[in-house]
């Protein structure tokens, strides 16, 4: 009977799906409407927004109907559409996902539109993040930055998965969502695309996204001002908290406890919280551990350098927003020299084009090896893993095969942290990365090791000339 298979196909994914899943994603979903055809029956699905309608048919579509023409005994054919705002009641639909979409977001966000704002406290100064302010909305955030500009990739994947997960549910999962790596990978993106995806599904939601350093300001001029309920209005009200690089926080206990009792305040009324770092929770130095246990009680994702193929897709959909066509060819030639990050990507791009625009030539590899020839010429004198691995294995006569074997005696195990301790400060290698080249070490060990190196520099004058030698021989 088709009038109530909607029904017994719930009672099933229900028995297949993982709980939060199912609440999350298909349990709040109006019933379809099933109708007869010449060859099956059509469910016909109405969902409130287009994030949803894409998620629901790429992640469970085929496993609906599959389970619809299972129970029917003949084919059905699942049909997902936008539903008219008006026709779904908010409490029909208790866990909404939210539009990504990028013309959704702008269009919510343009001067007129009914989005509130939360109103800073001592002034609306603009944030401190590095990059231009045009484009900023009242609640501090890049309206250019959206899921749909944000290129996927294994280096994001499961960083943006989870930022997705809360840009559908904000409140219900991975709460707080912490983010941590390198400078210019996408943490910011990431969360940018979190607040104008909400705002674009909820005008009237209070969002507001900053870096560390403003939240030090505000803490410190109210502090000045004895206005402390000023500031628990701003900031323990607010239904998303966006902050950038909280390893700003180190050492400053008042600002540490401000932030933990807004910290508290927020989940308690299920509001959530994303945060990003250079480094993961445990691993931030001088701030308190009742502060690092509750960053690392939700969920913790790290975004690593992109690799080659991301690298291509992010300069040639980067150079389509400018324009532009980059040849396929010359995006490779770019991305296999300029590795770091995606800034410095963007960098080598905007040299590009607009060394074809100023020589009125097309872009092909020629040009951007003149383009790009100062890029290219320290990359060629940069320092490798591989030799400072034979230099330091050479300085402190070991195998270089020591560096990455698990033998730990003291007379291998410290050269081995001297060279993690010079991969990182001379190369662009992520701490994964290294860790990688040095037998396959978690990237913890690698961070400790540069950490105890960096200290013991600074009190070991002997310590201190060895790496000045190394140093002075590896830059030849």
């Amino acid at each position: 009977m088709t009038e109530d298979l909607w029904q017994r196909g719930c009672e099933r994914l229900a028995a297949e799906l993982p709980e939060q899943q199912f609440n999350t994603w298909i349990r709040p979903l109006p019933a379809a409407v099933v109708s007869e055809t010449v060859d099956g029956a059509t469910a016909c699905l109405l969902v409130p927004n287009r994030f949803k309608l894409d998620w629901i048919r790429n992640q469970y579509g085929g496993r609906i109907e599959a389970v619809l023409s299972e129970l029917a005994g003949k084919p059905v054919r699942l049909e997902i559409n936008l539903a008219p705002r008006d026709s779904v009641p908010r409490a029909a639909v208790p866990v909404t996902p939210v539009s990504v979409s990028s013309r959704t977001v702008e269009r919510s966000n343009t001067p007129g539109s009914s989005v509130s704002s939360v109103t800073p406290v001592g002034g609306d100064a603009a944030p401190t993040q590095s990059g231009p302010s045009a484009g900023l909305s009242r609640h501090r955030l890049n309206l250019s930055l959206t899921f749909s500009n944000l290129v996927p990739g294994r280096a994001n994947q499961m960083a943006r998965t989870a930022a997705l997960h809360v840009a559908g549910a904000p409140g219900q999962m991975y709460n707080p969502l912490f983010i941590y790596g390198g400078v210019g990978l996408g943490k910011t993106h990431l969360m940018n695309a979190v607040g104008n995806a909400l705002l674009a599904d909820r005008p009237d939601a209070r969002v507001l996204y900053l870096h560390a350093e403003q939240f030090i300001t505000d803490v410190v001029k109210n502090y000045q001002r004895k206005t402390f309920d000023e500031l628990k209005a701003k900031y323990h009200s607010l239904d998303l908290l966006l902050i950038d690089d909280v390893q700003f926080f180190a050492g400053k206990e008042r600002t540490q406890e401000e932030f933990f009792n807004a910290f508290e305040a927020l989940l308690a009324k299920r509001a959530h919280i994303i945060m990003t770092s250079d480094t993961y929770p445990k691993g931030l130095v001088d701030i308190d551990e009742r502060l690092t246990s509750r960053f690392d009680a939700g969920l913790t994702v790290a975004i690593e350098p992109p690799e080659l193929e991301m690298r291509v897709a992010i300069l040639m959909k980067k150079s389509e927003v400018e324009g532009t066509t980059m040849p396929e060819d010359v995006a490779f030639f770019v991305a296999k020299n300029v590795r770091a990050n995606v800034r410095e990507l963007e960098g080598a791009l905007r040299k590009i084009l607009a060394y074809s625009r100023f020589s009125q030539k097309e872009i092909n590899i020629a040009l951007a090896r003149d383009a790009l020839k100062d890029l290219l010429s320290i990359q060629n004198r940069q320092v490798g893993v591989e030799n400072i691995q034979k230099t330091v294995a050479d300085f402190y006569k070991i195998k270089i095969a020591d560096m990455y074997s698990k033998k730990r005696p003291a007379s291998i195990a410290r050269p081995r942290q001297i060279a993690m301790y010079l991969a990182k400060e001379m190369t662009q290698k992520s701490l994964p990365e290294i860790g990688e080249l040095f037998g396959g070490r978690d990237h913890t060990t690698v961070l400790h090791a540069v950490r105890k190196i960096s200290a013991e520099r600074q009190k070991n004058p002997e310590l201190n000339q060895q790496l000045h030698v190394l140093e002075q021989t590896l830059k030849g």
